[in-house]
């Protein structure tokens, strides 16, 4: 059963941890959640060291507590498993659970995510205790939601990490003779002749630096192998939930785009996938919406739950500035339009002592429901009250994806050269800005997802190409779609082996084109080059290239490779694809995909044409839209700062405000304001 068939609003509500407080607090709280419209509450996220005092100790008598008051509110319940910090007792007894850090220090006591996630101690407790919670409660009808530790992150270098990767290793080479065909160690003599030879990549063993390894490939197979390693922590105690609730939905709460973890592959093993958005003070709106869709995105376009958000302020940033008025609404709407079922936060009440006790919650230090942050809160969930389940369920209509891709980020950014600053997240966003400025809906997908039913894929530092990929982006084209690829794409395999024979590899019959070169260039130079008649900048690196076919849109106009092409489109088959040999600015970005969604005649969210829709743009708009049962709901949000007068080509009723809206009325939308428009047929 899908999550959303499970509730009958968009939930609304977050962490809660009344065991940091004393009962005649839990009286409060349950007066003022409820006047707040909060109908969900996560329980139990860091309780491992009350429930489990010591080895053979389980204690849930607090807990029970909490559960039963909540209950009789008629809250739902996310139940968590507490893994995500090991009891104090576990750390002196069994050392080993302690991890070991990059810089080859093991970790004493402390913080959270201090678990080795392959010490055999840890994993049996830990999937001991969620076995235990699952017995419990599992006849505990208004638990809609299972939650396993808390923001998996980090890595750990310890033996037992080490014994664990060589398994790893075996696993998936089979034998020595291949890994070292496959990791190329002839290069600087390091031939493996048997698996206990092999160590962990850390600063003191094959890392010249934190980011940049020595040997790409053992350092791009322990990311793989840690990621891996926590996928089957959350794996473990998935298992020991479903044996005692078959039909559990189960779920762990991503961080956006975290590089550690490869959260495409981990997706396939949640229920539904649930992440934490804490954008810094004046992020750019695109940047956040982004991160939306790769997590919408990572379940095949299925939403997604807002599990944490801060309803005022961070306590980590170094400066943590309010939200202003409005704005939490604004960015809790912004998830909803692009695929979110629940509006949570972290957290209820503010804790009194520890590292988050300057974090922001629904209430306030002061206690009571008399507060800024407190009244925005109320007035936000009788909205979502109000909305009922209109829009939960209902997904994006894309017609146009992005290929994220985990292993092609790591290999990319762990590499000597050619730029220390390349950054992989820096150029999927200048792709994506420039169609969420243009009101494209946006899939992010992987490069083992399917890549029919879109017409546009944008494929930026495709850097590694996997096996079956290229032949399915070629059938892509052949069939009548359009593929836009950047700089440095085709070089590598799997295993971080240059493809031989020129760039961009498996990809040059696709493109048309043949890459000589790439120039790196330092911060402050940039080359140039003229696109439709403008000049637009062209920096950090540089193909320089020669057409097998391509046509040229636009030439370099500067260095040794002036007039050699830098912007070109290739016809293959019934489709078209484009080769971007460089970095450029906003603006380039934007002119470009104008033009390639023109040609392809892409709508927006509103059935409007690209140059309609960058007029919206300007004034600070985003728009998109979610679909369900044949029913369209347009989101229109003000991200400017200030009140704005627009039009859309649509008609509907604003369920919000209960306004109808005319097919290119004027009206205002004020500043961080919202409009959810169910569109008139």
């Amino acid at each position: 059963m899908a999550f959303s068939d499970k509730v009958s609003k968009i939930l609304y509500g977050g962490d809660y941890n009344p065991e940091q407080w004393t009962p005649d607090i839990w009286e409060q709280d349950m007066e003022l959640l409820k006047q707040a419209g909060i109908d969900v509450v996560t329980l139990n996220v860091f309780n491992w060291a009350s429930l489990q005092p010591s080895e053979e100790t389980y204690d849930f008598a607090e807990l029970d507590a909490a559960v039963k008051r909540v209950t009789e509110q008629g809250m739902a319940i996310c139940m968590a498993t507490s893994t995500g910090a090991h009891p104090a007792w576990m750390a002196k007894r069994y050392p080993e659970v302690l991890r070991t850090d990059f810089e080859g220090r093991r970790r004493k006591f402390g913080g959270r995510h201090n678990s080795c996630p392959n010490s055999p101690v840890f994993k049996q407790y830990a999937k001991r205790l969620a076995g235990k919670l699952a017995e419990r409660y599992r006849e505990q009808k208004n638990i809609v939601l299972w939650h396993v530790s808390n923001e998996y992150e980090g890595a750990c270098y310890c033996e037992n990490c080490e014994k664990a990767f060589r398994v790893w290793l075996k696993q998936r080479y089979g034998t020595i003779e291949n890994l070292n065909r496959l990791w190329n160690t002839r290069f600087w003599g390091h031939t493996f002749y048997d698996w206990d030879e092999i160590v962990a990549p850390s600063m003191v063993s094959e890392h010249f630096e934190e980011a940049r390894s020595m040997y790409q490939a053992i350092t791009l197979d322990y990311k793989r192998f840690n990621s891996d390693s926590m996928l089957a922590n959350y794996r473990a105690e998935a298992e020991a939930i479903r044996a005692q609730i078959p039909d559990a939905c189960i779920t762990t709460n991503f961080m956006g785009a975290y590089k550690p973890l490869d959260y495409k592959k981990w997706a396939a093993s949640l229920d539904v996938v649930s992440w934490d958005n804490y954008p810094a003070e004046g992020a750019d709106p695109a940047a956040i919406a982004m991160n939306h869709d790769l997590m919408r995105g990572l379940k095949h376009g299925q939403p997604f739950l807002l599990m944490e958000q801060t309803p005022s302020t961070c306590n980590w940033l170094n400066d943590n500035r309010l939200k202003r008025p409005g704005v939490m609404r604004l960015l809790s709407y912004q998830a909803v339009a692009h695929g979110a079922d629940t509006v949570m936060f972290f957290q209820m009440r503010r804790s009194r002592a520890g590292c988050e006790k300057f974090h922001g919650a629904v209430i306030d230090h002061a206690g009571h429901g008399n507060t800024r942050v407190f009244k925005e809160c109320q007035a936000l969930g009788m909205e979502l009250k109000a909305l009922g389940k209109e829009v939960v369920g209902a997904r994006v209509p894309a017609k146009a994806a992005l290929i994220f891709d985990w292993d092609t980020w790591w290999a990319l950014e762990c590499s000597a050269g050619p730029s220390v600053r390349l950054e992989y997240l820096e150029e999927l966003q200048n792709y994506y800005r420039a169609l969420s400025k243009l009101h494209i809906p946006v899939d992010i997908i992987g490069m083992e997802d399917g890549f029919c039913g879109y017409e546009l894929i944008a494929a930026p530092l495709l850097y590694m190409v996997k096996d079956g990929v290229s032949e399915r982006l070629e059938e892509f084209v052949r069939a009548g779609g359009t593929a836009v690829f950047s700089y440095l794409s085709g070089y590598v395999d799997e295993n971080d082996r240059i493809t031989l024979g020129g760039y961009p590899g498996k990809l040059r019959e696709l493109t048309g084109i043949w890459v000589e070169e790439t120039d790196s260039l330092p911060e402050t130079e940039q080359n140039s080059f003229c696109y439709e008649g403008k000049t637009y900048s062209a920096g950090l690196l540089c193909d320089i290239m020669h057409t097998e076919g391509a046509e040229v849109l636009a030439r370099y106009q500067e260095d040794f490779y002036a007039g050699t092409p830098v912007i070109t489109r290739n016809r293959y088959g019934d489709g078209l694809s484009y080769y971007v040999g460089t970095r450029s600015g906003e603006d380039f970005y934007l002119r470009f995909f104008t033009n390639v969604c023109k040609e392809k005649g892409l709508r927006t969210a509103s059935h409007d044409t690209v140059e309609t829709a960058a007029a919206l743009s300007e004034k600070g708009i985003e728009m998109t839209v979610r679909k369900k049962d044949g029913v369209e709901y347009l989101f229109l949000l003000n991200h400017s700062g200030k009140k704005q007068e627009l039009a859309v080509s649509v008609g509907g009723k604003d369920l919000l405000s209960g306004r109808e809206i005319c097919r290119g009325e004027m009206f205002a939308v004020d500043a961080a304001g919202v409009m959810l428009v169910k569109v008139f047929v």
